[in-house]
Parts: structure tokens; sequence; C-alpha cells
């Protein structure tokens, strides 16, 4: 007879993402992981007095969700002026006056998830099109990919911005080619504001979104979005050497109540000694609930302001193609020095350009080093040359994807995405069947928060390229089946983070990390997995969130 389990769950339907077990109505977890899978008929034989019994109603159970890229130390902010949706200047300017209104004493006015498209005529922002509405409260708005941040004049004064001060510890101001001054619109904010200097010089100049205490507060926050959604382990992909004691603080107030493991940023500029220093916070933080060990890099930026890279130019223009923050001969140089050093890297890269660059870095670092299992991963994904598609399997390279960006909504035909990429290259966009039919590992996740963290949403748009509201799809060609959604949200992640003899699947030996759903999505019409709750999540066989 089996020792009693400290946990049984029975009457469930377990998609186990385990292809030697496919399914199971019951599990038994003992010491944090599973001991036993199978028929309902056996689940009393590992129960005892003390055992904790679950009974999911017949409902659908998959492993915990691993979301491979999610900001939840960047989060959303309660303090900010909230700016989702706000399609017009107007209604920018209008929610920013109700938020000054209702905070009158308030030394900042700050903002976030600013979109893009809100300025008229494709331009980007400028401190005049923001003043009407701030007068001379200093004024910092992030856009919602975090990417860019926009001032206005007193908020030019107020972080010492002017003609001959543009190139910033924390962004790149642009100026106005006619007379040199400054626009109020600063590029490679999530380059050079989310690094360690950039978010010191911010602190130092008295801003109050870049505190401790309010970044904790974003992840405290982000951490309890998170268990809620069945995500049972949290990839947070940027992160300095300061930022880990945050974590830290979580887990002693009980609020990491979901894994984590943190990439630490890799700006340019990092040295052999700050290597040296990333190395011993991987042998210092690597228990089963904190992990540091893959470095974040950037080779280009975002398509929307038109600072990615891209093979062609910009629809519309000439010669503008975006550019590489290295060029590609030192890129792969510095790629092969930190494979040699043993690093996983995660790359961001969004353009054609951008993405087939990594990958020639890819397979410089083979090349240089031999091959090894590195795993290294391309993060986005989202404009891919068919050329490049089968190098992913051949370089074993990871496409870490965040299926809601390619939602017609988000980035479809009169958004800004997709016309400025041009529709001649609309084929390109998130190609996450064609990766997967080439053998590519698909990583998905949310990149909350540049969109929603629920991995529903991220099912749901993998699976149909349609608006959340119904609608025509967007490149349906590219759609994957839910139980490849699944698979990427869970055992793909999983393997991207080196964690598949660990988590994933629901397997005997692993983690007994799982969420029992309201709604079987395997099952139901694709348009009813968006209000999909994870009514009971557990990490480590404790019920960290019930409904």
């Amino acid at each position: 007879m089996p020792s009693p389990a400290q946990l049984v769950l029975r009457n469930a339907r377990i998609h186990t993402v385990d292809p030697e077990l496919p399914e199971a109505q019951a599990m038994a977890v003992v010491d944090g992981r599973i001991a036993w899978l199978g028929p309902d008929e056996e689940a009393p034989a590992w129960t005892g007095p003390d055992t904790r019994l679950i009974d999911a109603g017949g409902r659908l159970v998959l492993p915990g969700f691993i979301d491979a890229h999610n900001h939840v130390r960047l989060g959303s902010d309660d303090a900010c002026v909230q700016l989702s949706g706000a399609g017009t200047l107007d209604e920018v300017h209008a929610r920013i006056r109700a938020w000054h209104t209702a905070h009158p004493d308030a030394e900042w006015i700050e903002a976030e998830a600013f979109d893009y498209s809100a300025v008229p005529d494709g331009r980007m922002p400028t401190a005049a099109d923001l003043d009407p509405a701030t007068g001379d409260v200093p004024a910092f708005v992030l856009s919602y990919d975090v990417h860019t941040a926009w001032v206005n004049t007193a908020g030019l004064r107020r972080l010492g911005i002017d003609r001959d001060h543009t190139d910033l510890p924390f962004g790149r101001a642009a100026t106005d080619p006619a007379t040199g001054e400054p626009t109020g619109f600063i590029k490679d904010f999530a380059v050079k504001g989310l690094s360690r200097d950039g978010h010191r010089a911010l602190r130092e100049l008295g801003l109050p979104w870049a505190s401790p205490d309010r970044q904790y507060g974003r992840l405290a926050t982000s951490l309890d979005a998170a268990i809620g959604f069945g995500i049972t382990t949290v990839v947070e992909p940027q992160n300095s050497l300061d930022d880990l004691p945050l974590f830290e603080r979580a887990r002693a107030e009980g609020r990491l109540r979901s894994r984590i493991v943190a990439a630490l940023f890799h700006p340019s500029g990092t040295t052999d000694a700050d290597l040296d220093d990333f190395a011993a916070a991987a042998e210092r933080y690597a228990d089963d609930r904190i992990r540091v060990a893959p470095l974040k890099l950037y080779i280009d930026d975002v398509v929307e302001p038109r600072t990615a890279a891209l093979l062609e130019p910009y629809a519309g223009c000439r010669h503008h193609r975006g550019d590489t923050f290295y060029p590609p001969e030192e890129f792969a140089g510095l790629l092969a020095k930190l494979d040699a050093r043993g690093f996983q890297c995660f790359v961001h890269a969004t353009g054609d350009r951008g993405i087939r660059t990594v990958l020639d870095a890819v397979a410089h670092a083979r090349a240089v080093n031999g091959e090894r299992d590195a795993r290294h991963q391309i993060v986005h994904v989202e404009c891919l040359d068919p050329e490049d598609t089968p190098r992913f399997a051949e370089l074993g390279v990871v496409a870490c994807m965040q299926p809601r960006h390619s939602a017609p909504e988000v980035a479809g035909p009169g958004k800004d995405w997709a016309e400025n990429v041009g529709a001649e290259r609309w084929h390109k966009a998130w190609p996450m069947r064609s990766l997967h039919r080439a053998g590519a590992v698909l990583a998905l996740s949310s990149d909350w928060n540049v969109a929603e963290m629920d991995p529903m949403i991220g099912i749901h748009t993998a699976v149909t390229r349609r608006p959340l509201d119904g609608g025509e799809p967007w490149m349906p060609q590219e759609t994957i089946s839910v139980e490849t959604a699944v698979h990427g949200y869970t055992m793909g992640s999983a393997y991207a983070n080196f964690l598949e003899a660990e988590r994933g699947s629901l397997t005997v030996g692993k983690a007994a990390d799982f969420v029992v759903l309201s709604r079987d999505i395997l099952r139901v019409a694709p348009e009813e997995i968006p209000g999909t709750v994870a009514e009971t999540v557990v990490v480590g066989g404790v019920v960290e969130h019930s409904v």
C-alpha cells in the first residue's frame, strides 16, 4: 500500500501534456511532487486522515502555466493615469485632467499605456501635445510597450533635457530636425530607462515611478494576478542586480506564490566584472522558488515607432529600415563570448533583419564554441522572413512569442504595426504555425503589462487570430491548435527555461504545479476560452489560490 498523500485530486479530466500518459482522472501528491496518476477508483489507496482532497467536479486540469515573458516587476501602476484604450489626444487629455483634478497636489503627473495611434498622422508625440492637459506640473508618460516615454515641457526641465543633453541615462531624446530642440519624445526607454543606471538616474531626479516602494507595489500586485490566472512559474525577463531583493521581499511577505525565473539585463557596456557578478547571482538564487540564470539583450526595438530593424524600408519610406543596437559582427562576437561562458541569452528581436542578425550570431557562436544545449531565445519574433523559419530548429533557438500581440485590434490593419510594415509583409507577422511545423520550440507568454496577463486571452488569440469581441481573423493561416497553444504555455516554456525535468507536464516525479479550470478549453468553442477562470491553483502541492 502506498503512503497517504498530502493531497489527492480526483474526479478530474487531467490533460497531462505528457505523451506517455496523456490523460488521467486522479493525482496524488507527496512532498510537493506528483507521486501517482491514474483512474479514480485507485485514488482511495492514497488517501489518509490528513490528506487534502480536491474534487474537480469533472473539470479540466492542466499543468500550471509557465509565462515565458512576463514583466511582473514592471507591472501596472495604480498611481499612474491609465491611458489604455485612449484612442485620441482629446481622450488622453481628458483622462489626465480628470486624474489631476482628483490629485491637485501631485508633484508629478505619471501615466502609462499610451498608444502611439492616439497621435494623428502617424507622427510621434511632443511636449506641446501634452502641455494643454498638464500645465506647469511635470508629466511623464510611458507607451503601452514601455519602449518609449513622453514628457511635457515642465518634464523636460525637471529631467534636465535640452538640446545639449539628449543622450540620457534613461533614453535618447528625439530632437526637432529644424531647431535641434528636444521634442518631448524619448526613445530607447526599454533599453536604457529600465536598466540599472537608468532607474537610478530617474530615482535621483525624483520621479516617483522609479522608487523602490513603487516598484515593489507593482511587483506584488502583478504576482497576485499571476497566481490568480494559474501561472505557477513566471519568467521575469529583464532585471538588474538591484532588483533581486524585491523578489526576496515578496517571498518573505508571502506574496511570491508563483515560482520566479529572473533574467539579468545585459545592456551595452556590460563589463567582464558585471558578468562575474551575474554568475555569482545565479549561484545565489538557484532554488525552486527564485532562480536567476539567463541574460537579456536587445538587437532592435519595436515596429510601431519604426525602431525595429527591417530587411527592407518601412512602408512609405525610401531608405529607413531601422537600426540594430550592435553592428552584426559585434553582436555575433558578443553572443559567442556569452555562450562560451555558459550563459543562456534572451534576445529581443522584432524586425526581420533583427531576427536574422540574432540567428546569424547563434550560428557564429556554435561555429566558434561548438554545439551545446544553449537554448538561446529570440523574444517576440514579430516579423519573420520565411527563409529564416527553419533556422530556429536547426540552431536550437527557442521562439518566445506573445500571441496577443498578433490580434487584429492590436497589430492588424489600420494599426501602426500593420501600416508600418505594409501589407506585402503581413505574411511575416507572428508565424506561430510555420515555426511549429518547422520543428521550432514555441514558448508562449503574455508580455504583461504590454498585454493582458491572462493565458486564456493569449490562447484564444493563438487559436483564432480574431479580436476578443469577435470579427474577422488576421493572418489565420498562422493559427495553431488549442493543444499546441497549451503546450507552448506549459512544456514549451518549461523546456525554454531548462525546467522540463521539473515542470511543464503532470508527470510522476515532477513538481505538483497544476490548475483546475472552470471550462474545458480543449473542448469548448474557441470564442468561449476567454473568461475561463483558474478555480484552483496548486504550487508544489499547496493550494495557493481558489475561488
